[in-house]
């Protein structure tokens, strides 16, 4: 039976105003091990007092590895998804990206997370803006090799909502190992797609999984009509997308997969979450997956 980790992004205390250490605390409590920030570079006062559950570039990753590790918790990627199919992917996003995969191997984090903008990018052609991300991750990718860190693209945006250009994307820098996918099921489904069939696709690229179910009332708002969901308002099981993530989990557990399901709610402080976790354990045990956990937990 194929192993695979389940974790959470840590999204889900946003509302809460909760630290990245309240959320390695819910981790613990709740026997989960695979963990997802996000990052910034620099600090802020939200983040200094407490108020922020992801992480700065400037805490020193090998002391914050060895800290997880106090409560059983280990990376499954951090996310550094700024928009790189703009203007400012090159100037802004390339070098905040690079900072984020030489501090992710220090801090043992094995994915850095990235993607493209919501809309359209402003002042560009598709063509040209494709083009400016070719360049974009090839530098990136760079990178990633010399610190043997995954860069994964997250399904978030306008190119990569659509099949083919993400296929495009994904094939940027040949077939390099360093470059995969992060399947986000609520965001292939909220933009019109099929997400049985969108996964069905690239199952050969899949490393990461947002696990993102979607409500009633927003699929009925906004679907076909948005790229991406900030964040999900209802649990994983119960939305309108939980039968097309069963569908998924088996498809996956017959390809091997063996990376980590990262659930994306809005957690209300951990209810939420608690409750995608325990339907995602049903659910990863009836599509023939066990759950995965690192050695030193």
């Amino acid at each position: 039976m194929p192993q695979i980790g389940i974790g959470f992004h840590t999204d889900a205390f946003n509302s809460s105003h909760k630290s990245f250490e309240q959320a390695l605390a819910w981790a613990q409590e709740n026997d989960v091990h695979y963990i997802e920030p996000g990052v910034i570079e620099g600090a802020c006062w939200i983040h200094g007092l407490g108020y922020f559950p992801h992480i700065s570039l400037l805490e020193d990753p090998a002391l914050l590895r060895k800290k997880m590790e106090r409560y059983g918790v280990e990376f499954s990627q951090i996310d550094a998804a700024y928009p790189l199919s703009g203007r400012d992917g090159l100037t802004v996003g390339v070098p905040y990206v690079q900072k984020a995969i030489a501090w992710a191997a220090l801090a043992g984090s094995p994915r850095v997370a990235t993607t493209d903008g919501l809309y359209k990018p402003e002042g560009l052609e598709d063509r040209e803006a494709l083009d400016l991300m070719k360049r974009s991750y090839g530098e990136i990718i760079r990178v990633a090799e010399a610190h043997e860190v995954v860069v994964t693209i997250e399904v978030h945006g306008y190119f990569t909502t659509k099949a083919d250009w993400l296929a495009e994307m994904l094939a940027f820098c040949g077939d390099s190992p360093w470059l995969r996918l992060n399947l986000d099921t609520g965001n292939t489904f909220i933009a019109g797609n099929d997400p049985v069939q969108f996964a069905d696709r690239f199952l050969d690229k899949i490393d990461h999984v947002h696990i993102k179910d979607v409500s009633q009332s927003l699929a009925d708002s906004v679907r076909g009509g948005a790229t991406g969901i900030a964040i999900s308002h209802v649990a994983a099981g119960d939305g309108v997308n939980a039968e097309n993530i069963r569908q998924i989990l088996a498809k996956l557990s017959d390809n091997g997969f063996d990376g980590v399901l990262s659930i994306e709610c809005e957690g209300q402080g951990g209810p939420m979450l608690a409750d995608s976790l325990s339907w995602l354990r049903k659910e990863v045990a009836a599509a023939g997956f066990t759950e995965r956990v690192p050695a030193f937990a």
